[in-house]
């Protein structure tokens, strides 16, 4: 990434205005990777129940045995596919969040993740983005770059009616706007009806100097590197690399692994996935390391639900609720954290959660970015105070 690629890819991204009264002078020293697996990650696949025998009734065709899996201790392992995160999980800096989910869940995939991308559950939803409201007042815009950056997937997690987030999947939004034209009268029937066209180019300015101050760090970047393989994925994980690389100064950034959604042919599907998931991971951690970035970098995966829990016809799972999901970071304290869903008290065939998504959001906030005072306070859980060191 260059600086010509970066404003090409950023030149015509959507912005939103900065938030009034977002006062507090701070610099994003601790960063957040939200790391989406968009479709629906079979967790009781990634992280493999091999000692439980209701498990392998429940999967006679899908269910992995123990010699394909990675054991963790003497109940769980990792689908075998995950096998370059081993130095990571070795290093104490991966976790396993058992039974992630939410009350009343919902199957829809746009229903659900929307949902997870806003903090919400079945009995209540909310507008913006989960971590929207405590970041903008957090991080004023003059000390940092922007408030987030989305490499992958859409800006939805960043919905906000203020702050400065950007989505990389948005590129030529503003593209097609003229410069140079007289604009119309304030009193104008014109001006009148082009208010929304005039915010936009005022969004669009502001969006201009944020790129370009973004540009000029990655212009200046002593350690490019460049994908690693082909697709989507690796092609987030390099420019992710290259932004933090470059001094680039925001507390989020967000990237997207598609495909989860596995209704047939599971077994090679998934494996494929896991490798791809691995191999980014375990690339981000070793680039990190060397510029002595990793330790103020948490990344952390989120799925719309988990899969059923008992296999399909088509040599698949159909959707689900409740899965595990990671954490990963130079001061994550890694291991196994929670308890597992029972797959002795599934419901209606689904597991049943064992812990509320949001207890991460709160952790992620209060014990990682330091901000006591957040929208999840209220979700605290024990199991979690001892994440990060």
């Amino acid at each position: 990434m260059n600086r010509r690629s970066l404003l090409q890819l950023l030149g015509g991204l959507s912005i939103l205005p900065v938030l009034p009264g977002t006062t507090m002078a701070s610099t994003a020293h601790k960063r957040v990777i939200l790391l989406e697996l968009a479709g629906a990650n079979d967790g009781l696949n990634t992280v493999v129940p091999f000692r439980d025998d209701r498990y392998h009734e429940l999967r006679p065709t899908i269910g992995l045995q123990q010699n394909k899996t990675i054991a963790l201790d003497d109940h769980f392992g990792f689908h075998n596919a995950l096998q370059e995160l081993m130095p990571v999980w070795e290093k104490g800096n991966m976790a396993v969040l058992h039974g992630l989910g939410y009350p009343n869940p919902n199957r829809s995939h746009f229903k659900s993740i929307a949902l997870w991308e806003t903090g919400s559950d079945g009995n209540q939803a909310r507008r913006n983005g989960w971590i929207t409201h405590d970041i903008e007042h957090a991080y004023a815009l003059s000390q940092i770059d922007a408030h987030g950056i989305s490499l992958g997937g859409g800006i939805d997690i960043f919905n906000s009616s203020g702050g400065n987030w950007l989505s990389m999947k948005t590129a030529g939004q503003f593209s097609s706007r003229e410069s140079g034209n007289t604009p119309p009268s304030a009193n104008s029937n014109a001006a009148q009806q082009n208010q929304m066209m005039n915010l936009l180019l005022d969004r669009a300015a502001a969006l201009d100097n944020s790129v370009q101050q973004i540009a000029r760090k990655v212009d200046n970047n002593p350690h490019p590197v460049r994908p690693v393989g082909g697709g989507p994925f690796n092609a987030q994980i390099a420019h992710v690399i290259n932004l933090i690389n470059s001094g680039v100064d925001t507390p989020v950034l967000k990237i997207t692994l598609t495909g989860f959604d596995t209704h047939e042919n599971q077994i090679s599907r998934h494996a494929n996935l896991l490798k791809q998931l691995a191999k980014g991971i375990a690339r981000l951690e070793n680039e990190l390391r060397k510029t002595d970035n990793w330790d103020n970098t948490l990344v952390m995966s989120y799925s719309e639900f988990g899969r059923r829990a008992g296999e399909n016809k088509s040599n698949g799972t159909d959707h689900g609720t409740a899965a595990a999901h990671f954490v990963f970071g130079g001061s994550v304290n890694g291991g196994l954290h929670g308890q597992h869903p029972d797959l002795g008290q599934l419901l209606n065939g689904d597991l049943q959660h064992t812990m509320d998504y949001r207890a991460l959001y709160n952790s992620v906030l209060t014990d990682w970015l330091k901000l006591s005072s957040n929208t999840f306070a209220d979700y605290r859980s024990d199991e979690l105070t001892a994440l990060f060191s």
